[in-house]
């Protein structure tokens, strides 16, 4: 990891990089240290890569765990991968800082190397500096030519499934902001769901072949849905029947009275998921099924692809509800 800034932490810049973030790397001849990483995917693999930023006050609360943190930073951008069915390689960090707090880059960078662990992804270089808490990670991965889950391949007659729970990260952020009061069990429950995602990188990889198109839910489900239909020019029935039963909420005793638009609200435009959203051949559901049997990730059916444009959610009696749900929008 490089800079060119000319800030100086009070434990210096350079002490800073090689305590907490510099590690062996073997993919890389190069790595943290060196002005570049170099990385090649393997024969017959394309390189697939992505980027996120988060920042504090937009992103995250200014007393988050620094740990949680750190995972969270990596696991938005290894669903990126995830999304396109790619293999984790690598990743930059590049970080800004107010000051190099000891006990939070610690922290931080123990909750980004676990993750990192986890998928055998390594750290090959990035940036730090002094200013307002923020972070950018850049993941490099890799994926068979041909083979990159897309967007723009949905067809009439496609499933719509998506991966794991909906909502509850959703539930968390509202309570958290205090437009909700939840119990402190659900709470607690739902916030892991909010600062500590899980990638769906098994199940990515598994779908590659099987699903016609792909993405991840970061911004809510309708939203990032809508993503799919406009790339591959169709529409979407959803069954709000299914997606309510997402939120795992829903099944603390606790919960039962929950009010359907706000679980409406969770599930189709909650945002801050890290599921994946994809569409397959009605003739897949078995292929499908024995894909999230290999990647132990619970799959869900919620609708089908359509020829009329838009999207149209079905209540319980078969009413269409009307779409009062937004996508989030950094610049809203």
């Amino acid at each position: 990891m490089t800079s060119a800034n000319r800030y100086f932490f009070i434990m210096g810049e350079f002490e800073l990089i090689r305590k907490f973030f510099q590690r062996p790397v073997r993919r890389s001849p190069l790595g943290v240290g060196d002005d570049c990483a170099l990385l090649a995917p393997a024969p017959g693999m394309q390189l697939a890569v992505s980027s996120d930023m988060l920042v504090e006050g937009r992103h995250f609360f200014a007393d988050v765990n620094p740990q949680l943190l750190g995972h969270k930073a990596l696991a938005v951008n290894l669903s990126d991968l995830a999304a396109c069915g790619a293999r984790p390689l690598a990743f930059t960090l590049a970080l800004s800082l107010p000051r190099a707090d000891a006990a939070w880059c610690q922290a931080f960078s123990d909750g980004l190397f676990a993750l990192a662990a986890q998928h055998d992804c390594e750290l090959v270089g990035g940036d730090t500096t002094q200013g307002p808490l923020n972070l950018c990670i850049t993941v490099f991965g890799e994926v068979p030519t041909g083979q990159a889950l897309l967007r723009s391949g949905a067809q009439v007659g496609d499933d719509i499934w998506v991966s794991g729970t909906l909502g509850d990260a959703r539930l968390a952020l509202d309570a958290l902001l205090r437009q909700h009061a939840l119990p402190p069990a659900v709470l607690a429950q739902a916030r892991q769901r909010l600062e500590q995602p899980t990638p769906r990188v098994a199940l990515g990889q598994a779908l590659r072949g099987i699903a016609s198109s792909c993405l991840d839910v970061s911004d809510g489900l309708l939203g990032d849905l809508g993503h799919i239909l406009d790339a591959s020019g169709v529409g979407a029935c959803i069954d709000a029947n299914i997606t309510r039963g997402l939120l795992h909420a829903r099944r603390h005793p606790l919960m039962a009275a929950l009010a359907t638009t706000r679980i409406d609200a969770c599930t189709l435009a909650g945002g801050d998921d890290y599921e994946l959203c994809f569409t397959a051949p009605a003739s897949a559901q078995t292929a499908v099924r024995e894909a999230a049997q290999q990647s132990a990730t619970p799959v869900t059916c919620i609708g089908r692809i359509e020829a009329q444009r838009g999207v149209r959610v079905i209540a319980p009696g078969g009413q269409q509800l009307p779409l009062r749900f937004a996508a989030f929008d950094h610049f809203a």
